[in-house]
């Protein structure tokens, strides 16, 4: 009589003979931005950023609960007290198997999302433990460029003229022929009219700089670099992204009073000043994972139509990659959606 196999030891058994980042959590880790993208698209366009936000983190969530690991949120929704679910510290996953450190933001552009705009995105990256940065929720001064230039071309010592001036003489480019990815917030109107006096292209983006640091590895997108002040736990996610494909990144937190400070170095942090790298901010074999709410320059937007049987089908669109391995898979999906019986 023959003995069933138990599929899940055998997973678990896989899992364990290779290093923490497995080749299987790397594709189970897009089940779970794809559960976030879906839950947050049947929202789009609604103006409810926090309903929104809402369902993509419980989607995400749920997701999570069927994955061989013992995760650790490092970067969430916030501190425990500030968010019921996802928050910095929670644990994810089976909570057996691989100590797996994850940064995620369910829906990167909720605005974004409430409004129908382009480039939001349900985003995470994951490593082994200890190998991301536990980044407060604060801004977070942030440069890159994508793959393919001398080492340590960027400085955020430096003026934005001056970084500009050296990624076009590393391209063979003029100033002006260098285009720059900037966030549209008042902070940045002296960073723009600096970048417009070379000359520059500055391409103005409402939301979404996980997006938007990503543009700088795609020729496609036209984008060179990226500059400018947001947040610093999608500092990290998008740090987690160049690791995976190349390209350089500097960042420095940006405490605007004590409160922040106070809340830095709560987390470790305490060299207030310091200058981080893609090596600072993701170590190791890091995973990234993002799938499209919205049309936008990285990834189509989540899809819908109905089949004639009453089902639902929603069409994601997905990245991952893999740092150890340099591999980077884009993703089409269809989930079936049960109609509903009312």
């Amino acid at each position: 009589m023959n003995t069933p196999i138990d599929t899940d030891v055998l997973a678990a058994k896989d899992l364990e003979q290779d290093n923490a980042i497995n080749r299987v959590l790397v594709l189970e880790m897009v089940r779970v931005t794809e559960a976030a993208a879906v839950a947050a698209a049947q929202l789009i366009g609604r103006g409810d950023e926090k309903a929104a936000d809402a369902a993509a983190v419980e989607a995400m969530r749920r997701a999570f609960d069927n994955l061989y690991m013992d995760g650790t949120v490092v970067i969430g929704e916030g501190e425990r007290d500030e968010a019921p679910m996802l928050f910095i510290g929670e644990k994810v996953g089976m909570g057996k198997g691989p100590k797996i450190d994850i940064a995620l933001d369910p829906l990167e552009g909720t605005t974004i999302t409430a409004k129908a705009g382009p480039n939001a995105l349900a985003v995470l990256a994951a490593a082994e433990e200890g190998d991301l940065l536990n980044a407060p929720d604060v801004y977070m001064d942030k440069l890159a460029v994508g793959p393919g230039l001398p080492a340590d071309i960027i400085d955020l010592n430096k003026s934005a003229s001056d970084n500009v001036r050296a990624v076009a003489a590393a391209k063979g480019k003029d100033p002006s022929e260098i285009n720059v990815c900037v966030l549209d917030r008042p902070r940045h109107a002296d960073l723009i009219a600096e970048l417009r006096e070379l000359g520059c292209g500055v391409y103005l983006i409402g939301d979404g700089d996980v997006a938007g640091v990503i543009a700088v590895t795609d020729q496609d997108t036209g984008i060179d670099m990226y500059m400018g002040q947001g947040g610093a736990p999608e500092g990290v996610l998008a740090a987690a992204a160049l690791r995976c494909v190349g390209g350089q990144f500097n960042g420095r937190l940006v405490f605007r009073n004590d409160d922040e400070k106070a809340r830095a170095k709560k987390w470790g942090i305490t060299d207030l000043g310091r200058i981080y790298k893609l090596d600072d901010l993701a170590r190791g074999d890091c995973i990234f994972a993002a799938t499209g709410v919205t049309d936008g320059s990285l990834l189509d937007g989540v899809k819908k139509r109905k089949k004639s049987t009453g089902a639902v089908i929603m069409t994601t669109h997905s990245v991952v990659m893999r740092a150890s391995s340099g591999t980077v898979r884009w993703i089409k999906g269809e989930h079936r959606i049960a109609p509903h019986r009312g």
